[in-house]
């Protein structure tokens, strides 16, 4: 949702078409997979349908719908994430534990929720700070969609039968592009969301900072680089490893990507369409904060700032192009372009702590639960994947993830001083 709307027909047509996607990516799963939480990381697919509908239900009907009576009593115990404010919850690492509700209850659960949304929208006064609310929402679930495909690619991907996810997806466009090197002058420049149309409070506020000069890659690193790293000996050659990383690489025994298995000479991967040779010149995916930064040591660069990012992202991709490959594309995987890649693909790790900006000012209550409080042992990455919908990403917008995380669609931009 990047403009804020203002009329009751807008603001519908906004919420019916974000929660429809949401019924669109689970139309290939079977009733199976909707129950499976194989780690902590992931969450059970039901449970980010039950989530996202609850957070409607919380903070949309229940307090502004007159005579609404919710789902069930006791839905907000096992549906609520983080929110302290809001109520109890029901501990992350036991949402697999729960067959009931059952896959049919919640989408039951869904189907009155929005009959209950849309009665509100065509019906009483709708005021800024409601609509306000409703946005926040719908870029609440475009999020949870997003982590519904890292989800699913989890449960599916360890599956020795490796079930494809999705096979009717386009075919992928194939692109020659070479990178070079961005340059960006040394100066003060402004970062940080500004303007009218939506944005998380994590954005906030418009600030200067101080750049060295430097320059950053036009094109993210791909496959095939990444296997140099890896016939180098990038895995066992401490020397590139920061100390917790190398830890992390011996006690996992962290040896390729997520997904990738080597068979002979050859790297095979699973990926929503299912069991595949790694394609060399397609962009690296699922690799941790720890691996991006070893691979940048061993290419003689760095990772960018996230500062450094934005801006050079506004100086050379400012727009999004329409071959951007965003979920919209249903491409399902990552897929060289044409363009600088700033703007979909894997979102792209900096070598920034995620921490608040100059004039951060969450708002009051149980919303202002929503990014602060995550602001602490995480790294920044920037740009969206081709899981991101496509009105949800800008230049400013900031994603975060604890450096050992790799499940998401996460890669590799290189930068270096000059």
């Amino acid at each position: 949702m990047q403009t804020i709307v203002s009329s009751k027909s807008e603001l519908l047509e906004s919420y019916q078409k974000v929660r429809s996607h949401t019924q669109y990516l689970c139309e290939p799963l079977e009733i199976e997979d909707f129950v499976v939480q194989p780690v902590m990381d992931v969450s059970p697919l039901k449970w980010h349908l039950g989530h996202t509908t609850w957070f409607f239900e919380t903070f949309i009907l229940k307090p502004h719908m007159k005579g609404y009576q919710e789902f069930h009593p006791k839905y907000p115990i096992l549906f609520n994430s983080y929110y302290i404010s809001a109520g109890d919850r029901w501990s992350r690492e036991n949402r697999g534990q729960l067959t009931r509700p059952t896959v049919n209850e919640v989408f039951e659960y869904r189907k009155y929720v929005d009959e209950h949304v849309e009665r509100f929208l065509s019906g009483g006064d709708i005021n800024d700070r409601i609509e306000e609310v409703l946005i926040l929402g719908c870029n609440h679930e475009q999020q949870h969609q997003e982590l519904f495909l890292y989800d699913i690619k989890r449960i599916l991907g360890d599956n020795p039968l490796h079930p494809a996810y999705r096979k009717d997806e386009k075919k992928v466009k194939k692109v020659e592009s070479k990178a070079e090197w961005l340059n960006v002058d040394e100066g003060i420049y402004e970062i940080g969301f500004e303007g009218d149309g939506f944005h998380f409070d994590n954005e906030e506020g418009r600030h200067k900072v101080f750049l060295h000069e430097y320059q950053i890659s036009s094109g993210l690193v791909t496959n095939g680089e990444y296997m140099e790293f890896i016939k180098d000996g990038g895995y066992r050659n401490h020397m590139l490893w920061l100390s917790e990383a190398w830890d992390w690489v011996n006690e996992n025994q962290i040896k390729a990507p997520r997904y990738w298995h080597q068979e002979g000479e050859e790297w095979w991967n699973y990926t929503l369409g299912g069991y595949e040779q790694v394609l060399e010149d397609d962009p690296l995916c699922h690799v941790s904060y720890y691996e991006a930064d070893a691979f940048a040591r061993w290419r003689g660069c760095r990772l960018p700032t996230e500062h450094e990012w934005e801006v050079a992202c506004n100086m050379y991709s400012p727009n999004i192009l329409s071959e951007t490959n965003f979920v919209e594309n249903n491409q399902f995987r990552p897929a060289q372009t044409s363009d600088f890649d700033f703007f979909g693909n894997v979102w792209e790790w900096t070598v920034s702590p995620y921490v608040a900006y100059p004039y951060y000012n969450p708002p009051e209550g149980a919303l202002g639960e929503y990014n602060g409080k995550f602001m602490v042992n995480q790294m920044v990455l920037r740009g969206g994947s081709f899981g991101t919908s496509k009105n949800h990403i800008r230049s400013t917008y900031r994603n975060f993830f604890h450096p050992h995380l790799r499940w998401m669609f996460s890669g590799i931009r290189l930068a270096k001083h000059i």
